[in-house]
């Protein structure tokens, strides 16, 4: 008995400096929790259309910014069922026990309230206002993802292949709303580089857990850094593959006097990809957003492409 009061203390220590109850409103609390930082995947949706050339119309514009408003509502839905169902847990970890559910500034009833009502109201709103399909990609993807915050991402692979489908998802339904049809190349493009970064964060989470078992998530401890790497490998060189196909297949014959822009972007995409793994191979490949914004090489190559490419839709 002395011994076993003698280790709790100890292993509730960690929990002890959690977090002071955090300021602010409930309304702050739940913007916290829909994670700001994270709506930047969600621009995505104007792949499609920029792609096509179809992005600059005032019917496009409008379009694209109702699916990205949408689909970003359906992101928060998905990040409030999920703290609120981690609650607990969350309490019990050094940097998770700050966010506004674990913490108590947000009430876990109210958090899967608003959650709740997003999940229906988003993609009711998307059959209302966008098409058909639009709707039902939006509702797919919240079944998804609450799939994976239940289960799937407990699963071996299944759980790298939901997150990247979600960045397949963002791609697409900008098209979708459009009515644009989507090149195979540019679904196999975008699926192998979302594959590419979602297993380069996992390789670089699990390098840097090595010996602190449960430190972060539990699945890790289940792949093996050298799996993960074949895998960040594999999807780096299919992406290049499909993006070099994408741009020959859609470039045709250039304009006289005119350079091929399309075909040229593909020297900015391989450079990208070039420098990107070289923090994946560090074992630093975080978030992809913090990845391109802090590091200046990666963020000026990532101009030059959109130049290039911008330049090979406006067929200058």
């Amino acid at each position: 008995m002395h011994t076993g009061e003698a280790t709790l203390p100890e292993r509730r220590t960690p929990a002890a400096p959690i977090a002071p109850p955090l300021k602010g409103t409930v309304l702050g609390g739940l913007l916290r929790t829909t994670r700001p930082k994270q709506w930047v995947k969600n621009s995505l949706v104007v792949a499609a259309p920029a792609a096509a050339g179809q992005l600059f119309s005032r019917h496009a514009l409008t379009q694209v910014a109702l699916v990205f408003v949408l689909f970003t509502a359906c992101a928060a839905a998905v990040y409030l069922i999920n703290d609120a169902r981690d609650a607990e847990a969350d309490r019990a970890h050094p940097v998770k026990c700050r966010r506004p559910v674990a913490a108590g500034q947000v009430p876990v009833p109210v958090a899967y309230a608003v959650g709740a009502a997003l999940a229906v109201l988003a993609p009711a709103a998307a059959a209302w206002l966008t098409a058909p399909l639009v709707a039902a990609l939006l509702a797919a993807y919240v079944g998804m993802q609450l799939a994976y915050c239940v289960r799937l991402k407990h699963v071996l692979v299944a759980d790298l292949a939901v997150v990247t489908t979600g960045f397949v998802m963002r791609a697409m339904i900008g098209g979708v709303a459009l009515g644009i049809p989507l090149s195979r190349w540019f679904l196999i493009t975008t699926g192998f580089g979302a594959l590419f970064m979602v297993s380069a964060k996992r390789y670089s989470e699990a390098l840097q857990m090595a010996g602190k078992s449960g430190a972060t998530r539990a699945l890790l401890t289940e792949y093996t850094t050298g799996y993960l790497r074949f895998v960040w490998q594999l999807a780096a060189g299919v992406a290049v593959l499909a993006y070099c196909m994408w741009a020959l297949e859609e470039g045709g014959a250039p304009h006289p006097g005119v350079l091929p822009w399309r075909q040229l972007s593909m020297v900015a995409f391989i450079l990208a990809i070039l420098r990107y793994a070289v923090f994946a191979d560090r074992g630093t490949a975080g978030e992809p957003e913090d990845v391109v914004l802090r590091d200046r090489a990666l963020a000026l190559i990532g101009l030059a492409w959109l130049a290039m490419y911008g330049l090979a839709v406006a067929n200058w």
